[in-house]
């Protein structure tokens, strides 16, 4: 069968030139049985799918702009005199990497724009990866088999941020400076070896002479393969997996309803990339970014007011700004009376972001373990009908959010005419209550939500239609939903509380206590779904009956 379809691939001639070379590159590498496979493979249709493609595209615009700069960037901490087209630095004394990126802004043609470019696409790859993880936490898309696919994508969450604070530091202006010496500090708080790699990493004291050297190499060549080899395993797997698709009639766990790669995703993922392209450029064209021009070269000294990382970085920064330093909250010790151990740096540059990233790499497990759910899942949840879980995902945001308030702290301040003080005290208060706080609203809000839901399935929509009956008895006339929608209310998993349980030997672990409590606190405050006997029973109802009665009515008093 083979031999066969050989010779007709080999006695094919192709009528036209372009033919004739995609057949002999597919006589030879066999590529049409990979692209017609790859081709039929169907993809649902929903706009919050577009986040992963924009990270995607954003970061194919990364690539390109980056290469134009390599070009002309020289990543050298050695000393020079600007002799370029800005006046005003004019016989500054600075570095040659600052000196190069003043001349890619001013005197290389096309210079400034591409840099804006690469900055913005670097601001917009992470804003997309963040929100599609968020997406893909409050739909349920991580649960089993796509486990490992959400480790893969918290990595190259983690990937973008080394990649954008390592290229946001090698223009080596001040702004930059000032963001590697809060680095420098946080290392050295690390205990026994943070002097020593401090030393090793800046090439000697602050700020050395070595780093921005190392962080061109890591920015450059280092991350970015990394970055491709995880898209390359997470296109893999969601190849492997198939897509996930949102609940509805036809949808099932062991199909796809959607649209083909080839010819129409292919046609749509292609217009969509130059849509992607247009806006940054367009954002590029019409507002500045970075403009390090204003901040002059980076000197150990001076330290600037009002300063700010870019916003994915901002967050660490906001949690050194409301780590307490001085009494009656002492966080440096002294011990064997030659070290210093310096919590109030460490602490807050580690430890929220730790937590984080550990909750975010371990939450499928808990979940699962939680749940002792061992299926596969394909059809994704409404974020209402996982109200726990949506609860935490808020919390998560919430916690973020107020660190990344925290590092514009001084601007707060200065902006609102306020005491910086007081800004720190209600940040530090809502470190700790705001997630509480969003947590209790938001799975409260769900719960409401599919309460709603619940009676509009079994009672129909209000439609603010008041109708008199033959006897005198006014009714509010409801309408059926549609099936479509009716659907989506009705058909959805609701877990019930799973209490601990005993192990072989007739007794219950402590791991497994703490299991049932979790798995209360997850499903303890639950509405259960429509049943179709509760769904026959409302549509036969009296009520439903009235309607239909009204309705006539109406429609004999039009006549």
């Amino acid at each position: 069968m083979s031999s066969t379809t050989t010779d007709q691939r080999a006695a094919y001639v192709a009528p036209t030139a372009v033919g004739k070379m995609a057949n002999f590159v597919d006589q030879r590498v066999g590529g049409s049985a990979m692209v017609k496979e790859f081709g039929r493979k169907v993809f649902p249709d929903h706009w919050s799918f577009m986040f992963g493609e924009v990270a995607l595209y954003s970061f194919v615009i990364l690539l390109l702009s980056g290469t134009f700069l390599t070009f002309f960037f020289d990543p050298s901490m050695a000393e020079t005199h600007y002799a370029g087209s800005f006046v005003p630095l004019k016989g500054v004394e600075m570095s040659v990497a600052y000196q190069s990126s003043l001349d890619i802004s001013f005197d290389i043609r096309g210079g400034l724009f591409i840099r804006q470019v690469h900055h913005w696409a670097a601001l917009l790859f992470v804003a997309s990866n963040a929100v599609h993880m968020l997406r893909v936490f409050f739909t349920g898309a991580f649960r089993k088999p796509r486990e490992l696919n959400w480790v893969v994508g918290s990595v190259l969450l983690i990937l973008g941020l080394a990649a954008g604070f390592t290229g946001y530091s090698l223009p080596d202006d001040l702004l930059s400076g000032n963001g590697l010496r809060i680095i420098d500090g946080v290392i050295k708080s690390i205990p026994l070896i943070g002097t020593y790699i401090s030393f090793f990493l800046f090439g000697g004291e602050f700020p050395g002479t070595d780093i921005v050297g190392r962080l061109y190499v890591l920015h450059i060549l280092l991350i970015p393969a990394i970055i491709l080899l995880m898209i390359a395993v997470h296109l893999f797997m969601v190849v492997l997996h198939k897509h996930t698709q949102y609940p509805g009639p036809g949808r099932k766990e062991t199909n796809v309803v959607g649209y083909p790669v080839g010819p129409v995703y292919a046609a749509k993922a292609g217009g969509f990339f130059f849509i992607v392209f247009g806006v940054i450029a367009l954002m590029a064209a019409a507002f500045t970014i970075n403009p390090i021009w204003n901040y002059g070269p980076y000197d150990p000294s001076p330290v600037s007011a009002g300063t700010q990382p870019d916003w994915y970085i901002g967050w660490v920064d906001g949690a050194l700004r409301l780590m307490p330093g001085t009494w009656p909250w002492h966080w440096e010790f002294v011990l064997f009376g030659n070290w210093t151990l310096t919590l109030n740096v460490l602490l807050p540059a580690l430890g929220p972001a730790g937590l984080l990233f550990t909750l975010m790499f371990a939450y499928p497990w808990i979940e699962r373990w939680v749940t002792k759910d061992d299926r596969e899942h394909h059809i994704l949840d409404r974020p209402r009908n996982a109200p726990t879980r949506t609860g935490i995902g808020v919390a998560g945001v919430i916690f973020y959010c107020v660190l990344w308030a925290a590092a514009s702290s001084d601007l707060i301040a200065t902006h609102f005419h306020v005491s910086l003080n007081d800004v720190t005290y209600w940040l530090r208060a809502l470190f700790f209550i705001g997630p509480i706080v969003g947590f209790i609203v938001a799975r409260r809000v769900a719960l409401a939500l599919q309460r709603k839901d619940r009676e509009i399935a079994l009672h129909g929509r209000e439609t603010g239609r008041i109708v008199r009956l033959p006897h005198g008895e006014f009714i509010e006339v409801h309408e059926p939903v549609d099936r479509y929608r009716l659907y989506r209310m009705i058909n959805f998993d609701s877990p019930e509380v799973l209490e601990a349980r005993p192990g072989r030997n007739g007794k219950v672990s402590g791991a497994e206590k703490i299991r049932g409590r979790l798995s209360r606190f997850f499903f303890e405050d639950r509405v259960a779904p429509v049943t179709p006997a509760e769904l026959e029973a409302a549509h036969s109802h009296h009520g439903h009956d009235e309607i239909e009665t009204a309705e006539s009515e109406r429609a004999g008093i039009g006549h």
